[in-house]
C-alpha cells in the first residue's frame, strides 16, 4: 500500500513517527512517505520524507496557512491511507476523509489535560479552551477509520467514540540505547536526566535534590522558559551538573550508559499521571535504575519490575535521598538497572508494540483487496 504519515509539529526524525512507525512499515514492503515541517526532502531508511519549509512563528499562520500546504502535499503524493500525528491537522484529516481516502488518526497525548498545563495560554481561559477542544475532539474522531493512541488512557477515552481504537504504547526499541559499560568506577557517581526541561517535569525539584547528594547530574534536553534557566543557573545546585543542552541519540545513549540511575520525578499534573513517558521506558532499556515519581501506574511498573525507586516529586528530601541511595548502594541499583533492562526485553519494547500497529495496516489492504 501507499501510505503518507503527516506532521505539522514533529521533527522529520521523530522517534515514534519516523523510527517507529514508518521504518517499521517500510520493512513490511509497503510505500511510506512522510510530510514534515522542514527544508529537505529525501529518502532514509526506505521512508520518502517530504520536507515543507514551516516559517510561521505565529500558532494561527501555522494552524491555517502550514496546514493547508500539508493538504496540498498530500493530495500530490495520492496516498492509500493517510496517518496523521497532530491535533491541529484534524481539518485536513477530514478533508482527506471527505474525498473518500481512508486516514487514521495517532494521539499521542491527552490534549485537552495538557491544555491546562499551558503557560502560554492565560490561565482564566485554559479551562473554557479545554473544553471546547474535547468537544472537537470528540466529535471529530468519529470520521476516521481508525484511532491510534499512545496509552491505554488515551485510548479509553476514545473506546465510546470510534469501533476501531487501538493503543500503540510508545515504548523503546529495545536494542538501541543498550550497551554494557561498567558504570561502577570510582565516584563521583552519575545520575542523568534527559527530556524537556520545565518546573512541571522536575527541573527545580531536581537540581535543588542534587546539591544534596553526592553525585553529579547530566542534564540533556532544551529549557522550555528562559526563566526558569536563568534562575536555576544561578541556583547552587547547578555546581553539580554537566549540561549539554539538545542531543541526538547517540549522545543520549552515551549519557545513559555512564549514569547509574536515570531521573522522571514529572508533577502530578492531569497530564502526567496516566502518561507513559517514553524516557522512563528508555532508562530501563538503557539498563539504568530509574528513580521516578510515585504515581499507581508508574509505581505499577517500576516496583512491579524492582527496577527503581519511586518518590514522591514534590518532595525534594526524598528525591535526594533516593539519588544517595543509589549512590552508596551502586552494585544494587545496577541490579535494578538489569531488571529493567529484562523487563523491556520481555514485554516494554517496540518490536512487540508495532506488531498492533502492522496488523491493523494488514487487515485494512485486506480489505481494500
Amino acid at each position: 500500500m501507499k501510505i503518507c504519515h503527516l506532521t505539522s509539529v514533529h521533527k522529520p526524525e521523530d522517534i515514534r513517527i519516523f523510527f517507529k512507525e514508518c521504518t517499521y512499515l517500510a520493512q513490511e514492503n509497503h510505500e511510506v512517505n512522510l510530510i514534515a515541517p522542514s527544508s529537505n526532502s529525501y529518502q532514509k531508511n526506505s521512508v520518502k520524507v517530504h520536507g515543507i519549509s514551516n516559517n510561521y512563528t505565529n500558532r494561527l499562520d501555522r494552524f491555517f496557512r502550514f496546514s493547508k500546504r500539508i493538504l496540498q502535499k498530500c493530495e500530490e503524493i495520492d496516498a492509500d491511507i493517510y496517518h496523521f500525528h497532530d491535533p491541529e491537522l484534524i481539518p485536513v484529516g477530514k478533508k482527506l476523509k471527505k474525498s473518500g481516502k481512508v486516514v487514521f488518526y495517532d494521539i499521542h497525548e491527552d490534549v485537552p489535560r495538557q491544555i491546562l498545563t499551558k503557560h502560554w495560554i492565560p490561565i482564566y481561559i485554559r479551562k473554557i479552551i479545554s473544553f471546547s477542544f474535547e468537544k472537537y475532539e470528540n466529535y471529530s474522531v468519529r470520521f476516521f477509520d481508525a484511532l491510534i493512541c499512545a496509552t491505554p488512557y488515551i485510548r479509553q477515552r476514545f473506546h465510546n467514540l470510534n469501533p476501531m481504537v487501538i493503543n500503540v504504547n510508545n515504548y523503546p526499541i529495545s536494542f538501541e540505547l543498550f550497551s554494557n559499560n561498567n558504570r561502577l568506577k570510582n565516584p563521583p557517581y552519575l545520575v542523568s536526566y534527559i527530556g524537556g526541561i520545565s518546573e512541571s517535569r522536575g527541573s527545580y525539584a531536581m537540581i535543588k535534590a542534587i546539591s544534596k547528594t553526592d553525585a553529579i547530574l547530566e542534564l540533556a534536553g532544551n529549557f522550555q522558559s528562559d526563566r526558569e534557566e536563568t534562575e536555576l543557573k544561578k541556583h547552587e545546585g547547578w555546581s553539580s551538573v554537566n549540561f549539554y543542552g539538545f542531543v541526538g541519540r547517540e549522545e543520549i545513549k552515551n549519557i545513559l550508559n555512564r549514569s547509574l540511575a536515570g531521573l522522571v520525578v514529572l508533577e502530578p499534573k492531569k497530564n502526567y499521571v496516566d502518561s507513559l513517558p517514553i524516557k522512563m521506558f528508555e532508562y530501563m532499556a538503557a539498563g539504568v535504575c530509574v528513580i521516578a515519581s510515585n504515581f499507581p501506574l508508574w509505581k505499577e511498573i517500576i516496583e512491579g519490575n524492582n527496577c527503581g525507586i519511586c518518590v514522591d516529586p514534590l518532595n525534594v528530601e526524598e528525591i535526594a535521598e533516593a539519588i544517595q541511595w543509589v549512590v552508596d548502594n551502586p552494585i544494587e541499583a545496577q541490579k535494578m538497572g538489569e531488571n529493567g533492562r529484562r523487563a523491556v526485553e520481555e514485554k516494554y519494547n517496540w518490536e512487540r508494540e508495532s506488531e498492533k500497529l502492522i496488523q491493523l495496516y494488514n487487515d485494512l489492504e485486506k480489505e481494500i483487496k
